[in-house]
């Protein structure tokens, strides 16, 4: 099965063993030519299953699913040749502006982001829930969605500038404070995807650290209650 999507600015073309892959990248089809082509076997499938297993996902997926996520694997291992990088974190765009939350699973993340959509209506628009792409380039980091963009599917083919990374916590009562880049990179290593290869793995450190210095740092305190989106979008805008 093959195909072109443009994913972040790069015409990538996909050949899988299955369809499913295909249909989750309906949305960025091009008949562009390629910039570099992610090619999948039965044993790239095995692999990434065996992946998931040691990480303590013990839930049976199919085999077209395993290959959505081996898929990804590949075009994020090529992404740091083009200034891109793999980010976990739930990104909305408000007003041409992104903020990218980003904590461990399970913090709240999406449910933070549902809460700015409630407030802000369709002002706030999901850019990617789940593993957006970051591209480096000279003006500061610009936030791509991505077919991959978590079980609810929200995100849209667009991109938009970043303003501002923030880290979630829970907390009973809501507070939000500047971060400086010491304090926030163990975070920013953390949910970043750090390829096998060397040379990209180097490449993107190096993005990393350039996104640090190019977005504005926070870390919220929250609750599930609208009042975290009232707290963190009114201190964050500025």
């Amino acid at each position: 099965m093959i195909g072109i999507y443009r994913i972040a600015e790069k015409n990538i073309r996909i050949d899988s063993v299955f369809q499913k892959v295909h249909d989750y990248c309906i949305d960025y089809r091009t008949d562009g030519e390629p910039d570099f082509t992610v090619t999948t076997v039965q044993d790239d499938i095995e692999l990434e299953r065996t992946r998931s297993k040691k990480s303590g996902t013990e839930t049976y997926y199919p085999d077209d699913y395993i290959e959505e996520l081996a898929v990804y694997r590949k075009i994020a291992e090529k992404m740091p040749e083009y200034d891109t990088f793999l980010f976990h974190g739930s990104a909305v765009a408000v007003d041409d502006e992104c903020y990218l939350f980003t904590a461990k699973s399970g913090t709240g993340k999406s449910t933070h982001t549902r809460l700015w959509r409630k407030l802000l209506g369709d002002r706030a628009v999901m850019v990617n829930d789940d593993k957006p792409l970051i591209k480096m380039t000279d003006k500061g980091a610009v936030v791509f969605g991505t077919p991959y963009n978590g079980k609810h599917r929200l995100g849209k083919n667009i991109s938009v500038p970043l303003r501002a990374v923030c880290i979630l916590e829970r907390s009973h009562e809501n507070r939000i404070c500047r971060i400086t880049k010491k304090e926030a990179y163990t975070m920013l290593i953390q949910q970043t995807y750090r390829p096998e290869d060397g040379a990209a793995l180097a490449k993107t450190l190096m993005l990393i650290d350039r996104l640090a210095d190019s977005a504005e740092l926070w870390r919220l305190g929250c609750n599930m209650d609208i009042s975290a989106a009232e707290l963190s979008y009114n201190t964050m805008k500025g």
